[in-house]
């Protein structure tokens, strides 16, 4: 289900925990600096996220939504928002569902204009079941027989996994799109991307499906997350980070409570709510010299 991600350099941390089960709770959370250690629904819906600490910072933040919204994480000052649809492009949506390739020709065409320091937030509607189907275009159809109906008890065990290996493979290609595309862009600017996704799905596996169960008891398949790091050469010098370190340390355990600290760690952010311990490549920060 990753053919177009295997081929590439990218450093894959695969212990990676999310705060919550479903994208209501974990969104604003892995936003956050309060994280699930110090999870409040309420305060962390009052409190200033790190798009809003990187705006502060002076960073253009960009939020492009093919999803149900960003649920409060991109408001505020210095932070612009495009919800994307049929009437942007067309040939990618069908009736409300668009494919996330819609967020890829965005970030291509807003890249043309970067003037300065900027962070993109790509919100894919990935692989939300469950009309896993609706999440693919039929290039992507593979595993089959695949179920084609939002009524998973209609289908197969097996149909539902098939559908959701296909979106996962479209996923896979989304995902090294945005990659070549920054590539491209790296001639002239310093490019990284880091992907996350804000919970796990059960497919099955003890009887349930779909995702939400409450935390503390969820199955491991609902909190588990991908998280992956793709850098240019010249975002790697800028931020001082040594790849071949991160790669030696991708199996330690993570989780979202590391987003916070490791964006504003990358993008060299100095402020006192950065906490070092929490930035996932303080480790790997190569210490410069200091100038006599």
């Amino acid at each position: 289900t990753n053919p177009e991600l295997s081929r590439l350099d990218i450093v894959a941390f695969s212990d990676v925990t999310s705060c919550g089960t479903s994208t209501e709770v974990s969104v604003p959370c892995m936003f956050s600096r309060r994280g699930r250690a110090a999870y409040d629904e309420q305060e962390i819906h009052r409190s200033e996220g790190v798009l809003n600490v990187l705006a502060h910072a002076g960073y253009d933040v960009r939020w492009f939504d093919n999803q149900s919204g960003c649920k409060g994480v991109c408001n505020g000052a210095g932070i612009t928002t495009l919800k994307l649809d049929a009437a942007y492009a067309p040939d990618l949506c069908n009736g409300e569902d668009c494919f996330d390739e819609i967020l890829v020709r965005a970030l291509r065409e807003a890249l043309a204009g970067v003037k300065r320091d900027t962070v993109f937030v790509l919100h894919t509607i990935g692989n939300h079941g469950p009309a896993y189907y609706r999440r693919y275009p039929d290039a992507f159809r593979r595993f089959v027989p695949d179920c084609r109906t939002d009524e998973l008890r209609d289908c197969s065990r097996e149909e539902v996994v098939n559908a959701f290996d296909n979106a996962l493979l479209y996923t896979d290609h989304v995902v090294a799109s945005a990659i070549g595309t920054l590539r491209e862009a790296s001639a002239t600017l310093d490019t990284a991307l880091l992907y996350m996704s804000d919970h796990g799905e059960s497919l099955g596996e003890g009887g349930f499906y779909l995702h939400g169960l409450p935390w503390s008891i969820a199955p491991r398949v609902q909190t588990h997350v991908p998280m992956m790091l793709w850098n240019s050469t010249g975002f790697a010098t800028a931020a001082n980070v040594d790849i071949a370190c991160l790669k030696k340390r991708s199996g330690e355990p993570l989780s979202h409570d590391n987003l916070f600290d490791s964006l504003l760690g990358a993008m060299a952010v100095q402020t006192s709510v950065y906490r070092r311990e929490l930035d996932l490549f303080s480790p790997c920060r190569v210490m410069t010299a200091a100038a006599p």
